[in-house]
């Protein structure tokens, strides 16, 4: 026969586990303690289940009374133990905070050396050739005209060679360059011949992201204008470069189109035992010539462009040009 219980016992034993509950929880040093806490008080074994279940044996009118007392005090330490919990938390917080402290004005024990990025140091290796070739520097807005991308390049409207470059359109007759050509037309126009310069830049095109192909990429391209100038100087001065670059490697020269150039060639080296594709040129054709003014009888010249990327990627054996702009370190260092 089980023991008998009244009401004042059972009041007794909740009020006392009330204070010895608050004082647990008060004491309690991190969040493990609290969760062994709440099992211990409030769970299915616990200190208050069990006087809820001695509750059974008190009169049916007396039982009311000890369940709203119960209730009550399930609520208090529930509230004590959420507000404890976001004490010691905080508290851990702090003293990690503190412990991990960064003296951000104290002097650096150790700089690690810095170096070019892979792209910057191949343009400043195309620069460095040509330079020793006789070219100078040239630069251009990134954001240009229709004019000066297409039309002054013998590319006017509708014309079918727009569709070889997927541009960037701005509004009004503003757009993102597709190649560094229109830089050769603003340095014409303000520096008469004969010229010899690199244009080296950002270019943009609306090609797909994939292993060789970006939105945004870098050209160099090279102009010379002279009197009396021919293929064979084209042909001479690419040779000198890519060798100079790449190495004493075969090159050949392929019958290619663009329209500002007349005749035009694609120059491959061979990389490795193949044939790779690393640059366009050709003669500058006399469109472009009679738009700036300029007697084609008198002044001929060459042109010829590269992407960066290709070359940085052929040099390094980088397979996929993301890698060149995602900022990876483990990539990045390298180099």
């Amino acid at each position: 026969m089980s023991a008998t219980v009244s009401l004042q016992q059972l009041t007794d034993q909740l009020e006392h586990l009330e204070a010895e509950a608050a004082a647990a929880i008060a004491n309690a040093s991190d969040a493990a303690a609290l969760e062994e806490l709440r099992v211990g008080l409030l769970g299915k074994k616990g200190r208050l289940s069990g006087v809820l279940g001695a509750m059974g044996r008190l009169p049916g009118d007396e039982r009311p009374l000890v369940g709203q007392r119960a209730n009550r005090l399930k609520d208090q330490v529930q509230q004590l133990l959420g507000a404890r919990l976001e004490a010691v938390r905080g508290a851990a917080m702090a003293e990690r905070l503190e412990r991990e402290r960064i003296d951000v004005t104290a002097a650096c024990s150790y700089v690690p050396p810095g170096h070019r990025h892979p792209l910057q140091s191949t343009i400043e290796e195309i620069v460095d050739i040509f330079a020793g070739l006789g070219y100078r520097v040239s630069e251009g807005p990134e954001i240009e005209t229709d004019h000066y991308n297409f039309t002054a390049l013998n590319i006017p409207e509708h014309h079918p060679a727009r569709d070889m470059q997927d541009t960037f359109y701005l509004g009004g007759d503003r757009l993102l360059r597709t190649h560094t050509s229109p830089v050769q037309i603003r340095h014409l126009e303000a520096n008469p011949p004969p010229v010899r310069v690199i244009a080296p830049g950002r270019v943009y095109r609306r090609d797909a992201v994939d292993a060789t192909h970006s939105p945004v990429f870098h050209q160099v391209e090279v102009l010379a204008l002279d009197e009396g100038l021919d293929f064979s100087h084209l042909r001479g001065t690419v040779t000198t470069f890519l060798q100079q670059f790449f190495g004493d490697l075969p090159v050949r020269f392929r019958a290619s189109y663009f329209p500002f150039t007349e005749p035009s060639a694609e120059v491959d080296v061979q990389w490795r035992g193949r044939w790779l594709e690393v640059m366009g040129c050709g003669m500058v054709d006399s469109a472009v010539l009679e738009g700036l003014g300029l007697d084609p009888e008198r002044w001929s010249g060459f042109a010829a462009g590269l992407g960066v990327e290709r070359f940085c990627m052929v040099r390094h054996g980088i397979d996929d040009i993301r890698r060149l702009f995602s900022s990876d370190l483990r990539f990045l260092e390298q180099f």
